[in-house]
């Protein structure tokens, strides 16, 4: 291709694929320690060699379309994109998946409205082209900041459009592909349409060499999961007991979430529990780490301190009296946020960077709290903070402070929660209009084939 000097679409296809098994030999042993920690990885474990089970062929009058989504959040965040898809009823869906926990929720979620859920073959041209050959694809759909070169040249070469949908490109992405350019302007340059998650992100991404008219921004996907109407007082009640946070005078705890914690962030908010309940407030905690598997580590934490707690993957919860409760499962977040009136969210306090997404806490109504390091989100942060459903904390001890200070202003956290819920709202719609120009792709594509 032109616009890439010296380098030519054959050039980078054959060092991607001469790279690829030595750079996999290297990042074996810390891909396949987390595997192992995480387990579950043994189901459809052949398909990542691309041993996908063989379809058949596509449906008279319909489309079939690939769908990657890598892990639970993203799982999640392609419901209302594969209703929008599927309005008409004339298109199939195959979805893959990266991870054990994914495909264990894709699973779970849509056996029904999709032909097959499967793994994501490892992205070199033998197990690319075995997958391809079993799926037959007429689109491939691609999710965040995926990009994945053989599966994308295999696509341009078989004339299969492909789509990249709540396009985000982090700092430390785009920093990483500011190095070379050329590349990151090939990759981008094999699909059909980008769907940009913020403007931020459309800006980066033309910055790479993404073309203009083919770059939109669409808003967050995220935004459109359902997150179901704010519970009655009985039903948020009946959460909390089921939880183990009932009191024996019947009177209302303060409910603080840790959602989707990353190491170090489960002692801050121990501390800060005690803290609340030093100055008074009858707090209880809700722990969601982000990974599952960290429970151990966790339990040790809950194991050095006084207050009773329950770790949810054991069996039932107490009656009552719980103080702590460590919610190790998986894909449940969204349900007990309802339980809670203050959520922190996590992978925001440092060491950790990035932060997860706090989109389902304001959403669902429950103010926000995070730590500084949240570039993951900048546009979704800079939109809560103006919009007064957030506060950024700079440490633990921040944490603590703001955590008693909202606990003790009911109408302060009464305004953040409904700001939240409002700002969600406003700001719903992207996936059914990214859907409406996938079909119009697809539809000039079928024109172009006649």
């Amino acid at each position: 291709m032109k616009s890439l000097c010296v380098l030519s679409v054959a050039v980078v296809i054959f060092l991607y694929r001469f790279l690829f098994i030595p750079l996999l030999l290297l990042a074996l042993p810390y891909y396949g320690l987390r595997m192992l920690r995480r387990g579950g990885y043994g189901k459809g474990f052949s398909q990542r060699f691309g041993f996908f089970p063989h379809l058949p062929a596509t449906a008279p009058g319909k489309q079939r379309i690939w769908l990657q989504a890598v892990s639970v959040g993203e799982v999640l965040a392609i419901g209302p994109l594969i209703n929008a898809l599927q309005k008409n009823h004339d298109m199939e869906i195959v979805l893959t998946t990266t991870t054990s926990t994914g495909f264990a929720e894709a699973r779970k979620r849509y056996p029904e409205i999709a032909l097959a859920i499967g793994i994501f073959p490892l992205d070199f041209w033998f197990f690319s082209a075995l997958a391809w050959g079993r799926i037959r694809p007429d689109a491939v759909i691609l999710t965040e900041s995926e990009l994945w070169p053989e599966h994308l040249h295999r696509a341009r070469k078989k004339g299969v459009p492909a789509f990249l949908v709540n396009a985000r490109v982090s700092d430390k992405s785009f920093a990483r592909y500011g190095k070379c350019r050329p590349l990151a302007q090939w990759l981008l340059s094999q699909l059909v349409h980008i769907y940009a998650a913020s403007q931020q992100d459309q800006q980066r991404l033309l910055e790479l060499g993404a073309t203009p008219e083919r770059t939109v921004a669409t808003g967050s996907i995220k935004l459109d999961v359902d997150l179901g109407p704010k519970p009655e007082s009985a039903e948020r009640a009946a959460l909390r007991e089921a939880l183990g946070f009932t009191t024996d005078t019947g009177d209302n705890c303060f409910v603080l979430v840790g959602a989707s914690t990353w190491p170090g962030e489960e002692a801050a908010l121990l501390t800060t529990q005690r803290a609340l309940i030093e100055a008074g407030v009858d707090c209880r905690l809700l722990l969601v780490p982000r990974h599952a598997e960290r429970a151990h580590e966790i339990v040790r934490l809950l194991e050095g301190q006084d207050l009773p707690w329950h770790q949810r993957s054991t069996g039932e919860t107490p009656a009552n009296g719980l103080r702590i409760h460590l919610a190790d499962t998986t894909g449940e977040l969204a349900t007990l946020l309802h339980a809670a009136d203050l959520a922190f969210v996590g992978k925001s306090l440092l060491p950790n960077q990035g932060g997860q997404t706090p989109i389902e806490a304001a959403g669902t109504g429950i103010p926000v709290l995070m730590g500084p390091e949240m570039k993951n989100f900048k546009a979704v942060v800079a939109a809560l903070l103006r919009n007064g459903a957030a506060c950024t904390v700079k440490d633990a001890a921040d944490l603590s402070g703001q955590s008693l200070k909202l606990a003790n202003d009911p109408e302060a956290l009464s305004a953040m929660g409904a700001a939240g819920r409002a700002w969600h709202e406003r700001n719903r719609g992207s996936s059914q209009r990214i859907a409406e120009s996938i079909r119009v792709d697809l539809q000039h594509s079928d024109d172009a084939a006649d």
